[in-house]
């Protein structure tokens, strides 16, 4: 069986997937976008297992590129996957760490045993990260993981919030060969 990408345009909060992915922030302890709708709709369940991996392995903060589940509490999926996106910089090319969110993320996933996976548009946000190239770099890692491990999903969904972002990711999932 092959693993169907599909995109969808609306809550990341409503996915009914075994397990959804939320752009945090590095404290894992909730904040603003993506990050705050997960944790306002999944309740306190999710961040008490947020305290308790800061008080157990990321004291620091989990680092930008790596990913980590907890519960989902109230949301309709069976975890969340955290991963911390990087914040983008003209100077820098940082697109690796935008890219390790994405492997790791399934990595996580993987381990977990998920078999559909919800993804927001990582570091598009507040982040400032370039829509169009965001939506290439997500699009291209995910189809390399899934040709890596092409019996491992189910469904890889990317959910984004408005037109704009539809469009973009539209155009992605065509250069890159189609959509699942």
């Amino acid at each position: 069986m092959s693993t169907s990408l599909t995109l969808i345009q609306g809550d990341i909060t409503e996915q009914a997937v075994d397990a959804v992915v939320n752009a945090a922030n590095s404290s894992l302890l909730g904040g603003g976008g993506v990050d705050g709708a997960i944790h306002r709709r999944g309740g306190p369940e999710i961040l008490d297992e947020c305290r308790a991996l800061r008080a157990a392995h990321y004291g620091g903060g989990l680092p930008t590129g790596q990913a980590v589940a907890t519960t989902a509490g109230r949301l309709p999926a069976r975890w969340v996957i955290h991963t911390v996106g990087p914040v983008w910089a003209k100077s820098e090319d940082r697109s690796e760490l935008l890219a390790s969110c994405y492997r790791e993320s399934l990595r996580v996933a993987g381990d977990l045993g998920a078999r559909t996976v919800a993804f927001p548009a990582i570091s598009t946000g507040v982040y400032g990260w370039p829509l169009a190239d965001g939506a290439r770099t997500a699009v291209a890692t995910v189809r390399a993981a899934v040709a890596a491990s092409p019996d491992a999903f189910d469904e890889i969904r990317f959910v984004v919030f408005d037109d704009r972002a539809r469009e973009t990711y539209e155009t992605a999932l065509a250069e890159e060969g189609g959509a699942g």
